[in-house]
């Protein structure tokens, strides 16, 4: 009877186990990342989901202003290596042990410097962005093809998150000036008259935050070189000069939101045809019989296909013939 009693026990434990590891929440899933997602994957998975569930843009939807809620709790613990460490290893409840709630969900939004949701214009620090070059040619144009470009940048230090630590809690608190990253430095400027001046810590170079251990990967430099594919869909028509942006994909910072990479496109020389607008054009030398009786050329256009130009009769110096958006200009040879 005793055993039946302790195995009922045991089973009672065992569910209750089972329902809080059920009510528990998924941080990574609410986010849609990986649990080895860098910062600045959780501050892009953020950016994106915030602003499709923020409660200005789903009035009236309770089920949208419970999940921008969500989203803000699971960005606070996972970009906060203190809170992510915790949560790792405990769960939910070890950030309840550990007391103090969450923030307000339009205050962490707010941080993003988001226009046209509410009265916030908070602007968060952005990095430069990178321009580059990209060439195409006249066959991408016409048909339309999707380019991968290797980018060499500078990237989150994945091993430490961007903390500079080996481990999180060898992030310390800056004895000097207590974490505000300035200090008041006193100067005499005369017996009995003082000067005070505010001055960033040289201690913990303004950041308020001192590494008792560095990183072995970045050697405590937070962020390393690395390089990153990214896909460029080249759409049929785009002009020369057209700019392709890609948010978010510059150099990498825990200071500060990563700059833009900015494509120029620059259409490569054709040997046979060149661009006018949305028209190609190319020049078809004829014989002077052929000018005299007439002519037939059969033109490869750029998506392989057979384009037919004829002309009977006597052609004109320098005549322009056209065909479905081609432009053949007749000259002599």
């Amino acid at each position: 009877m005793k055993l039946y009693s302790r195995l009922t026990i045991l089973l009672v434990a065992l569910l209750l186990l089972v329902e809080l590891a059920v009510a528990a929440k998924d941080y990574y899933k609410i986010l849609g990342v990986q649990r080895s997602a860098s910062k600045r994957e959780v501050k892009k998975a953020y950016r994106e989901l915030s602003k499709r569930y923020h409660p200005d843009k789903n009035p009236n939807d309770p089920k949208a202003e419970e999940k921008f809620t969500e989203l803000a709790a699971a960005y606070e613990v996972l970009s906060d290596d203190e809170k992510r460490r915790i949560y790792d290893q405990y769960g939910e409840e070890g950030l309840k042990q550990g007391g103090g709630g969450f923030r307000n969900p339009h205050d962490i939004f707010s941080q993003f410097g988001f226009g046209g949701f509410g009265h916030h214009h908070h602007q968060e620090k952005k990095g430069p962005s990178i321009h580059m070059t990209l060439d195409v040619t006249l066959e991408d144009l016409f048909k339309g093809d999707s380019i991968e470009v290797e980018i060499n940048k500078q990237i989150i230090c994945p091993t430490c998150r961007g903390s500079g630590a080996k481990r999180a809690e060898d992030v310390k608190t800056c004895h000097v000036c207590q974490g505000s990253g300035v200090k008041i430095v006193r100067q005499m400027l005369a017996p009995g008259m003082y000067q005070q001046m505010q001055t960033t810590c040289d201690a913990c170079s303004g950041r308020g935050k001192v590494v008792k251990s560095k990183c072995p990967a970045c050697s405590g430099h937070k962020v390393m070189r690395g390089s990153h594919q990214i896909s460029i869909d080249i759409e049929r028509g785009m002009a020369d000069g057209q700019r392709i942006t890609f948010e978010g994909e510059a150099d990498e910072s825990p200071d500060y939101t990563a700059g833009d990479v900015i494509f120029t496109i620059r259409t490569a020389p054709h040997p046979v045809f060149t661009r006018r607008g949305d028209n190609l054009y190319m020049k078809e030398h004829i014989s002077l019989k052929e000018a005299l009786v007439g002519f037939t050329r059969e033109i490869k256009q750029l998506d392989g296909s057979a384009v037919k130009v004829e002309r009977s009769g006597i052609t004109p110096q320098g005549l322009f013939t056209s065909h479905f958006g081609l432009l053949a200009e007749v000259d002599m040879a």
